[in-house]
């Protein structure tokens, strides 16, 4: 017969051996990767992106007719060319209008739209946001002939205010999603505490909500002024006057059916360019985060 006393002097039994892994090489961590193997596909990547606007400066700064590839002797005969004889320092402040014209109204109606979608229920709230999103899948070429008619009616045709109202509307479904998703990531607990010290709903938005939507409207009203300023179908339809055209117009007025002057095309192209290089430049950091956090349904 086993005792209590026998089990508690019997030896503990031996572990078990591990099993036995299988050969093979660990996969290495991020950190233990060769830089070489990041750094190699990435300046295959830079070198291949570069190229065409390395190509574009080259024509638009080497004297006519020269075939060099390296830009020496520079010369700017083909800026002074397109900014003087064709026109492009109207084009340029034409655009200028149209874009900040557009990205005030395109983020003011989605600022008011997103807010009554991200803080109110109403009945026709999910077949709204559905038509919204429906509208994305609308080309703006079969909007040409309707929107035709309606500036034609209200005497808008050849003027910037027609372009300026077409873009709006193009860029108010997306832009009032994006908003209405940002809004709904701040808390309401935030205006209800306002609320409570005294103030009114549209001073509390103003005051509480509206500074921690910055990068939201960032992104939106950049987007907006990208999209008008590089957009070249409506100002082609409803803008008949040289005067009023903008600058996709104006680059699209440098080629003909016979010859295309590349000097002045690609100088055409680096002024449309740089501005809009420029203001990414400075708000990149608030564009990813507006559009990251704009994403995100709350």
């Amino acid at each position: 017969m086993i005792t209590k006393e026998a089990v508690a002097a019997a030896p503990a039994p031996a572990p078990a051996a591990p099993a036995p892994t299988r050969p093979g090489k660990k996969r290495p961590a991020w950190d233990e990767v060769p830089r070489w193997q990041i750094y190699l596909p990435l300046g295959v990547y830079l070198v291949f992106t570069l190229i065409p606007f390395y190509w574009i400066l080259l024509f638009a700064v080497r004297p006519a007719g020269s075939t060099s590839l390296v830009p020496w002797p520079m010369t700017t005969e083909h800026f002074e060319k397109v900014w003087t004889d064709r026109g492009f320092g109207t084009y340029f402040t034409n655009s200028v209008y149209v874009g900040l014209a557009t990205l005030v109204m395109t983020t003011l109606v989605a600022l008011a739209g997103g807010y009554a979608l991200a803080r109110f229920d109403f009945k026709i709230k999910r077949v709204f946001m559905l038509a919204l999103l429906c509208s994305q899948f609308v080309p703006g070429a079969l909007l040409l002939v309707p929107l035709f008619e309606i500036f034609a009616g209200l005497q808008m045709i050849n003027s910037l205010g027609s372009v300026i109202i077409a873009e709006t509307v193009f860029q108010l479904p997306l832009s009032i999603i994006l908003i209405s998703n940002f809004i709904k990531n701040v808390p309401y607990s935030l205006e209800e505490a306002a609320w409570v010290d005294g103030c009114g709903r549209f001073r509390a938005f103003r005051i509480v909500v509206l500074p921690l939507l910055r990068p939201g409207l960032i992104a939106v009203g950049s987007f907006a002024f990208v999209h008008s300023w590089n957009h070249f179908l409506f100002a082609l339809m409803f803008l008949n006057n040289q005067h009023k055209q903008t600058i996709p117009v104006g680059l699209n007025s440098l080629m003909s059916a016979d010859s295309v002057d590349l000097g002045a095309l690609a100088a055409g192209g680096i002024v449309a360019a740089v501005p809009v290089v420029i203001v990414f430049a400075f708000i990149q950091k608030w564009l990813i985060t507006g559009f990251s956090a704009g994403a995100v349904k709350g």
